[in-house]
């Protein structure tokens, strides 16, 4: 038996695994082949076209068959996400320990207005508003590897108010409207039911910007590494709000709150950034990319958040600050807020935060080889079925390659590992949505 054959075998023993989360037995063939599909080689992944590459002589019966699996049957995403996550994370930590979480959202541009979730919004692969969907998803990373295993559409508001279109998508009547970062909290939830192994927390600053996401994150004890924007007010080491008011007579009850006035106020990290000596900056390299080492210039500081502390009755604690400046540049570009230990050196503070370029790839290998952002029907139950599907052909492959010891780059069902850098934009940093 050759390679290849052994990994179709192997991938049909994995299809099998998954046959059993779906249910009912007539279920089992248009899952063998939807996975089939996506994994072959081919420019579409839409339901028509894998129906015509797999079944060439019966393409009404078996398109009829797939799309009904798809967007009708009620088979569980979750059971099917947690069958994946089983079978992929074992393989991906044999080569390294698991890193990070990863929250991102990725867009997919529509060119209809009746998809679920479709508005005009800021769509990330195209950096800029336009007639899309988003959805968010978290990833599990290591330096080897990374996987997804959880996945929501972000529904907006004139949606989730919508009866009329929620109906006709299908869209759960328990759900209600939630912003990207509130999604991103139900899915930490939901994973830390199912015990999934915890690691520091990375996102973007369409993320760390809102202060309950952090808080949120604190609460359920994840350490993180959040992306903020250049507006954002800290106040710098050895300075902090102001105590209450004294109290003055006395009747009434003491002050409680913290204070800040004219003079006394905290300062956005860009016009700190700016205010430090050439000395607080070190060139630092975090791994090596597809052309060469990845570094850039950094600094890192102890700071105090500030977000509307004049109305808490305790200083918020120290985190760090770390900024990214390259030389090149007249600005910084890159700002983060971290929780991770005081003990924690600089250059591995860098190279954790710089794991967030995984996230990246993995939408880059869904949407360019598995065909994630393919999907036609316009039903809330589809459009999960079909990412579902995806995130579990796509964990083959990770599982596949993390067979490969020490890890290098491989050709499954050909399909080949892309070389991705760093600073692709696959998704750039968009407004807390």
């Amino acid at each position: 038996m050759t390679i290849d054959q052994a990994c179709a075998s192997r991938f049909d023993e994995y299809v099998d695994l998954l046959a059993n989360v779906v249910g009912h037995a007539d279920r089992r063939a248009p899952l063998f082949a939807y996975c089939h599909g996506l994994i072959l080689p081919g420019d579409r992944k839409s339901v028509e076209p894998m129906a015509a590459r797999i079944d060439p002589a019966h393409v009404r019966s078996m398109h009829q068959s797939m799309n009904h699996f798809v967007s009708e049957s009620g088979w569980s995403d979750e059971a099917m996400l947690r069958a994946v996550r089983h079978y992929a994370l074992g393989p991906m930590l044999s080569q390294a320990p698991l890193e990070a979480w990863i929250v991102d959202d990725t867009g997919f541009p529509k060119k209809g207005k009746h998809s679920v979730g479709v508005a005009n919004q800021y769509c990330g692969c195209l950096g800029k508003n336009a007639n899309s969907q988003n959805a968010v998803s978290i990833s599990l990373a290591n330096r080897a590897a990374s996987l997804p295993v959880a996945f929501q559409l972000y529904l907006p508001e004139g949606w989730a108010n919508d009866d009329v279109r929620r109906t006709a998508a299908g869209v759960p009547s328990i759900l209600d409207f939630m912003t990207k970062w509130q999604i991103a909290l139900a899915l930490v939830d939901r994973l830390i039911a199912d015990d999934v192994p915890t690691a520091p927390f990375l996102g973007d600053a369409g993320y760390g910007n809102a202060t309950e996401f952090r808080d949120g994150l604190t609460l359920r004890g994840f350490p993180y590494i959040l992306g903020i924007g250049p507006t954002i007010t800290v106040w710098p080491a050895g300075c902090g709000p102001l105590p209450p008011c004294p109290r003055t007579g006395k009747r009434g009850q003491p002050a409680k709150l913290l204070r800040r006035d004219a003079d006394h106020k905290p300062v956005a990290v860009k016009a700190l950034a700016k205010s430090l000596d050439a000395s607080s900056w070190a060139e630092i390299e975090w791994r090596e990319g597809t052309k060469g080492s990845m570094s850039s210039r950094f600094a890192v500081l102890r700071v105090r958040p500030a977000h509307r502390d004049e109305k808490r009755t305790e200083v918020r604690a120290e985190e760090w600050l770390l900024i990214e400046w390259p030389e090149s540049e007249p600005d910084p570009t890159r700002y983060w807020l971290s929780t991770m230990p005081t003990t924690i050196s600089f250059d591995d503070l860098v190279c954790l935060t710089k794991l967030r370029w995984r996230i990246e790839r993995d939408y880059q290998e869904l949407k360019d080889e598995i065909g994630l952002d393919h999907f036609e029907g316009r039903g809330w139950r589809g459009f999960h079925h079909h990412a579902s599907l995806c995130i579990a052909t796509y964990a083959f492959i990770v599982a596949e390659r993390a067979r490969i010891s020490p890890p290098r780059p491989c050709t499954i069902f050909g399909l080949e590992e892309p070389a991705i850098s760093e600073g692709a934009r696959w998704r750039r940093d968009s407004p807390t949505g």
